[in-house]
């Protein structure tokens, strides 16, 4: 008898193709996570870009940036005689985002059928080669070429590293399925935190009298993020059809939530379930995404003096040195979100095993509700600061957590066959949210500065009207139910076929095959240590940065 790794097994084809990824007997299963956090630490760079802004703000100048007054957008994207402005340069982010969402729902089901390790291969191409384009752009002084190489190639890159591991992972952890999700997420949430103090480090030894050391640093990062990169790809493994655990059988008469059936791709986004999600995704990460860009102006401008010693001194008043010593604090402040987001990613995605994933969102939401709406606009009026900074904490942590989970939440809802590329679609959610977010923030902030409200309150209408979009997304939550049996597929012995089609007399047979097994032995701590010493000296930076804060 022949079983479904002898079936699966091609006898020739390219080394990427998902067929030759197979994983065979004795395959150690987490060996997968580190791979999965060697192509996330490396595209969480992106979070950590506004390292860059400053020192390209000043690129011709060096010393004293060259202003063209009166310049458009349009004209700073070809401009080689004038310094880019920030504002310019914030356009990169919003690129990012964007493209990611958008290259993950349209390359998604592409992804399924050709496996993690090809799209992996892809996306370290893209991002890489992004920023290779990008140095060119820098040493050109051509802004164009700048969006072109990392914003859109490299943001194509994102999108495929972001959803390659999401699918194979759910497949290998059918027993952890938010675990494993949040160990690889948590990864692009940390890559800012290694990449942003090694560019730091970068920058000021490629620095002269003549250049600003940026595009050296971008060709020093692409060549090591490659390298990072295709390591994690080129260790994929899928298990075979029908593979599990051994001694695990699926939950479902447990758990309502979790399915054991497959919804198929071109059916997932005709049910309310996914629309539902998507909302849910949009509230929490709009609600969390602007407040975190503005994280260290909105701390010196609420707290001032506070922060510095010097009790009573608005922010306005801040001489050059008092303005250093509150951008140190507010740069510890950010470093301490990022280490919380990080953290929530792996907490709240394990949490969601133990309670599912329904009602960790639920409590999250909720959470967020109350924080935005009642202990944040207080401890903000009363300058409490410690317990302002810790809500916020909170606050990340569970914006972390929500992009961690909704992978798993997926799996739950839709199955896990297609799960990778119905996440890619409902990235959209994120790109949308990048924009509305950063909106939302943006435009009340500078409406409130414009009507002459105190600095230290133009934020309190922000706080309400985010805890006011989380509560959209705490009701949409509490609307999604299983999916109809309308729409789950039905099964042969080749495998799944979209609903409605005739159902079939045999099914696959499963079991373990000797595959999974291994623990954690030498080989995978080895894995370990390669993403995990980096993400450590990462973790030490952060925490000296945010030792400001205290």
């Amino acid at each position: 008898m022949t079983s479904a790794i002898d079936t699966a097994r091609p006898s020739a084809g390219s080394f990427l193709d998902r067929e030759r990824t197979i994983a065979t007997p004795g395959f150690n299963r987490w060996l997968i996570p580190p791979c999965a956090l060697a192509i996330h630490l490396c595209i969480g760079m992106a979070y950590g870009f506004s390292v860059f802004w400053l020192p390209l703000s000043r690129a011709i100048g060096v010393s004293q940036p060259v202003a063209c007054e009166g310049m458009t957008l349009f004209g700073a994207l070809f401009t080689t005689t004038c310094d880019w402005r920030v504002s310019d340069l914030l356009w990169m982010y919003t690129l990012f985002f964007v493209v990611l969402g958008v290259a993950a729902a349209v390359w998604g089901g592409w992804l399924e059928r050709a496996g993690p390790r090809k799209a992996g291969v892809v996306s370290a191409f893209c991002w890489c080669g992004g920023m290779v384009i990008a140095a060119v752009g820098i040493m050109t002084h051509q802004l164009w070429l700048m969006w072109l190489g990392s914003g859109v190639i490299g943001g194509i890159g994102l999108g495929l590293g972001y959803i390659s591991p999401v699918s194979t992972l759910i497949k290998w952890f059918p027993d952890r399925r938010g675990m494993a999700t949040g160990m690889a997420i948590m990864g692009f949430g940390g890559g800012a935190m290694i990449g942003s103090p090694l560019a730091d480090i970068l920058m000021r030894y490629f620095a002269t009298l003549e250049g600003v050391g940026v595009w050296q640093t971008f060709l020093v990062l692409a060549a090591g993020y490659f390298v990072f990169m295709m390591a994690g790809a080129l260790g994929y493994r899928v298990p075979p059809t029908g593979w599990a655990p051994k001694g695990w059988t699926p939950p479902a008469a447990k758990n309502t939530m979790i399915t054991t059936a497959n919804v198929h791709l071109k059916d997932a986004h005709k049910t309310p379930q996914f629309w539902l999600i998507w909302i849910v995704l949009l509230t929490n990460v709009s609600a969390s995404i602007g407040i975190i860009g503005v994280a260290s102006p909105m701390l010196q401008e609420i707290f001032a003096g506070r922060l510095i010693g010097a009790e009573g001194v608005g922010f306005l008043d801040f001489d050059a040195t008092q303005r250093a010593a509150a951008a140190a604090v507010g740069a510890g402040f950010v470093g301490l979100l990022s280490l919380f987001n990080i953290g929530g990613r792996f907490f709240w995605a394990s949490l969601s095993d133990r309670i599912g994933r329904k009602m960790m969102y639920a409590t999250i939401l909720a959470l967020g509700v109350l924080l935005y709406a009642a202990l944040i606009p207080f401890t903000s009026a009363t300058g409490w600061t410690f317990v302002f900074v810790a809500s916020l904490c909170v606050i990340a942590s569970m914006y972390g957590g929500g992009f961690a989970t909704v992978p798993a939440y997926l799996a739950d809802v839709f199955g896990t066959q297609f799960v990778g590329a119905i996440h890619g679609r409902l990235l959209t959610a994120w790109s949308l949210a990048g924009i509305f977010g950063g909106l939302i923030t943006g435009t009340i902030r500078d409406n409130q500065i414009a009507a002459g409200v105190a600095r230290d309150q133009v934020y309190q209408p922000i706080f309400f009207t985010v805890a006011a979009l989380l509560a959209v997304g705490f009701v949409a939550n509490l609307l999604v139910r299983p999916v109809a049996e309308k729409w789950q597929m039905r099964q042969d012995p080749k495998g799944a076929v979209p609903a409605g089609a005739p159902a079939a007399t045999a099914a696959v047979a499963g079991g373990d095959y000797g595959i999974g097994k291994g623990g954690f032995d030498a080989k995978a701590a080895l894995a370990w240590a390669a993403v995990g010493i980096p993400l450590l000296w990462g973790v030490y930076i952060t925490l000296l940065k945010a030792a400001a804060l205290f």
